[in-house]
This record gives structure tokens, sequence and C-alpha cells, in this order.
């Protein structure tokens, strides 16, 4: 059997909740490389940016890397784990405080060549 090179890439501390990447990354997923990056382009979530960084991150590192072709990647998982959160508060009247909870994610990006995503 044929060795399969997955090629991965992940950004830690995204300054968002993880809700809100997995909206983006659903949209994504099974998508070829380009079109994926096509996609992310013209999204109009805030979250769209810091996955097609992730992205472009992992098809430099297929390329640079394990030498493969742009045209042949295929994004074969992506998904968005909750990263650390933060617990913050506002100021309220009558010297109350109102607690928020400032969250994060983890974006994880593999890609695979395309014979062997279909596998």
């Amino acid at each position: 059997m044929a060795d399969i090179q997955d090629v991965r890439a992940f950004a830690r501390n995204v300054p968002m909740s993880a809700q809100k990447v997995r909206l983006v990354v659903d949209c994504i997923r099974g998508q070829e490389a380009n079109r994926a990056l096509d996609t992310l382009r013209f999204m109009p979530n805030a979250a769209a940016r810091s996955v097609s960084k992730v992205l472009r991150s992992a098809i430099a590192n297929a390329e640079e890397n394990f030498g493969l072709s742009r045209d042949e990647l295929v994004v074969f998982k992506a998904f968005a784990d909750e990263g650390p959160s933060r617990r913050w508060r506002r100021f309220g009247a009558r010297g109350r405080f109102k607690p928020m909870i400032r969250r994060s994610s983890s974006v994880t990006i593999v890609l695979r060549e395309k014979e062997q995503a279909a596998a």
C-alpha cells in the first residue's frame, strides 16, 4: 500500500469562539485547496481570514516540505476546537459587574492528494 502523506497546519489561540469558526470550516471541508481559498476569500465571516491563513500555511507546507503540487491537494480534514477562555468583567450600575467570557479556538487543517483522498 502506498504511503499516505497528510500535510497539516494549525493555529492556536485564534481570538474567536470555536462555534463561529466551525461555520466557516464546514464550508471548505472536502474541497480542492485552490477552490477552498477562493471560497474563503469571498466569505463575509470574520473567521474566514484566520482559516485562510491556516489553509495557505498548509499549502505552503505541502509544496516546500513534501514537494506536492498545489493543484492536486484536497482539504481532507478541517476542524476547530475550543482554546483557552479568559474571564473578563465589565462594570455595571450600582457597583456591580457583568462577567464576560472571552473565548478562543484552535484551527487545524489536513491536506491530502486527490487520488489518496478518494481511496
